[in-house]
């Protein structure tokens, strides 16, 4: 790696983040990334499968090293994208061979709700158009003994207690022996806010979600970046990469957020 500058992990949300943006914006954040590729380890952590991330990874003019997807529920790593057999072993512990008939079941009585189509991994997935139908549902779910993450004003995800996309990154980061103290996380929206949760550096794109903002108000380990999608990411990454460590990114960037 040029000039000493230490290894990069960018672990990073897709719709509206790493795919947000104009093409131009989106293309300059993949150039600089191509540019440094070795200087960097891409980790995509997103709502979508595992299946739709292999055929974005195609199509796309950088490929990530490693997918978390599914809302963190599910992980695919190296060159092949293939799981690590003890964070599948974790994953199916939380979630138990009748988790999706009891979910099934228990939100017949919430009609209000619709179920996404294509949906894989170790969740079920729903869309929502009334917040008090939602509230309604996620209360008769987390009975069951499941999580339930609301975001975007649209979207209900039924996950195994305690599995997100930031403990499964953290795990998975463990697991590949990729430093914490260099890995940054970018998101938009409250799905993204268990990867800020971590303590892990983070950026939060200017086309953020409302509840993500108001939700990250306490973490000083986020950047609240002006700029949207792609060039939020960009703006974020740069300034990282040239960093020893995250102290000095979240240290500078908590004292920069008042002139935003």
């Amino acid at each position: 790696m040029g000039g000493g500058v230490p290894q990069t992990i960018l672990a990073t949300d897709l719709d509206g983040t790493f795919l947000g943006g104009s093409s131009e914006e989106r293309a300059t954040l993949y150039d600089w990334i191509a540019q440094r590729r070795d200087e960097l380890v891409l980790i995509f952590v997103s709502g979508r499968g595992l299946d739709f991330m292999r055929g974005l990874a195609k199509e796309l003019p950088v490929q990530p090293d490693h997918m978390v997807g599914d809302v963190g529920t599910s992980v695919a790593c190296g060159p092949a994208y293939t799981p690590l057999p003890h964070l599948e072993q974790w994953l199916d512990e939380s979630w138990p061979a009748d988790a999706h008939a009891r979910i099934g079941k228990a939100m017949q009585q919430h009609p209000g709700l619709s179920e996404q189509p294509g949906v894989s991994g170790r969740r079920r997935s729903y869309f929502y158009t009334d917040p008090d139908h939602a509230h309604e549902a996620r209360h008769a779910v987390q009975k069951l003994g499941f999580d339930v993450l609301i975001s975007d004003n649209l979207y209900f995800d039924v996950l195994p207690r305690g599995v997100q996309k930031g403990p499964t990154l953290l795990r998975t980061l463990q697991a590949l022996k990729l430093p914490a103290q260099r890995t940054l996380v970018a998101g938009d929206t409250l799905n993204d806010l268990s990867m800020f949760a971590t303590g892990l550096a983070g950026v939060a794109v200017g086309n953020r979600e409302a509840a993500l903002d108001a939700a990250i108000q306490k973490h000083d380990n986020v950047y609240r970046s002006p700029h949207a999608g792609a060039a939020g990411v960009l703006d974020a990454l740069q300034r990282f990469h040239r960093m020893e460590d995250s102290h000095g990114f979240i240290t500078g960037h908590r004292l920069s957020q008042a002139a935003l």
